[in-house]
């Protein structure tokens, strides 16, 4: 990558800021746990209090958070509210985590 390319890359200054925003977001414990639950999937929020072991409340606390930085997404069905990972980059960092810090094997 020559020095153009890079200066390039850094002048896309919003795409920055997003992952800043998301990477800000993601740094904490609990949140790193529930990303590796919600994984490349959609998950509602009593399975994520599940696998997770904390209580609701708390968990939809960091949801929230999670989704106001805009790494997660919402859908709504009946009264379970499902969680997913609204971004395809912020997704492929995910992965990698799971891979790395969840022990998740990749998908071939």
């Amino acid at each position: 990558m020559n020095k153009e390319d890079i200066f390039e890359l850094i002048d896309k200054h919003e795409h920055i800021e997003m992952a800043a925003r998301a990477l800000k977001a993601i740094a904490h414990p609990l949140r790193l746990k529930i990303l590796c639950v919600l994984g490349e999937g959609e998950v509602c929020v009593q399975d994520i209090v599940e696998a997770v072991g904390t209580s609701q409340s708390n968990i939809s606390q960091h949801l929230a958070i999670l989704r106001d930085k805009g790494v997660l997404q919402t859908r709504k069905d009946a009264n379970r509210v499902y969680y997913r990972v609204g971004d395809q980059r912020t997704l492929q960092l995910i992965v990698l985590m799971r891979e790395v810090f969840c022990g998740v094997p990749p998908k071939h």
